[in-house]
C-alpha cells in the first residue's frame, strides 16, 4: 500500500512540473532529453543591445572626437534640443553620449522587429549606411545637427561613415547570430 501512495505522489509531482513547464515555457530555456531549446524574448533583448551599441560606439565616437579624426562631436544628436556651446562641454559630452545610447536603442528596436531574420553582416552593414544617409545627407543638415556634407572635412566624412558602417553591423550582425544561428535550435547528430 505504501509503494502505490509513492507511485500517486511522484505521479502529481510529475503533473505540476508539466505545469510549470507549460506555464514558463517562453521565459526561460527548456531542457528535453539532453537538448536546449531557447526562446529570446525580442523587445528586451533589442533595449539591451541598443544600450550596449550607443554605450561602446558612443564612446568610440567620442575618442575619435578627441583624436580629430572627425569634426562632429558626440552631442550632435542632442544639438536641436541644447545649445550650440553647450554640446562642446563636458556634460554637453555625456548628454551626447546619453542621446547616442537612446538613439540606438530606438536603430536596434526598428531592426530586431523588422529584419531580424535576414543572415549575415552585410544588412547590418546596409542599416548603418541608411541611417549614415539620414543623419548626414537627408535630416541631419536641415536640422542643425551636422554640417552639410560639403562643409565637412574628408576626414571627417570618411570617419562617420565608416563608424555608422561598423555601428550597423555591430547591431545588424548581433541581432542575425541570435534570430538566425539554428546550431543553438537544433539537436546534435548522433557521434558527431
Amino acid at each position: 500500500m505504501t509503494e502505490h501512495k509513492d507511485e500517486r505522489t511522484s505521479h502529481m509531482e510529475n503533473k505540476r512540473s508539466d505545469e510549470r513547464n507549460q506555464k514558463d515555457r517562453g521565459s526561460r530555456p527548456t531542457q528535453r532529453q539532453g537538448q536546449a531549446h531557447y526562446f529570446t524574448k525580442p523587445f528586451p533583448f533589442a533595449v539591451e543591445l541598443g544600450f550596449f551599441a550607443g554605450f561602446i560606439w558612443g564612446g568610440l565616437h567620442w575618442l575619435f572626437h578627441l583624436l580629430h579624426f572627425t569634426i562632429v562631436p558626440l552631442g550632435f544628436l542632442a544639438e536641436p534640443f541644447f545649445k550650440h556651446k553647450f554640446i562642446y562641454t563636458a556634460a554637453g559630452h555625456l548628454t551626447g553620449w546619453l542621446f547616442f545610447i537612446l538613439f540606438s536603442v530606438l536603430a536596434s528596436l526598428i531592426y530586431t522587429f523588422t529584419l531580424k531574420k535576414w543572415k549575415g553582416p552585410l544588412p547590418g552593414m546596409g542599416y548603418g549606411i541608411f541611417w549614415w544617409l539620414i543623419v548626414f545627407v537627408l535630416v541631419g543638415p536641415k536640422l542643425d545637427m551636422v554640417k552639410p556634407l560639403n562643409r565637412l572635412t574628408w576626414d571627417s566624412v570618411i570617419t562617420e561613415f565608416c563608424f555608422f558602417l561598423l555601428w550597423g553591423l555591430f547591431i545588424g550582425y548581433t541581432v542575425a547570430m541570435e534570430f538566425t544561428d539554428e546550431r543553438k535550435r537544433e539537436p546534435e547528430k548522433a557521434g558527431v
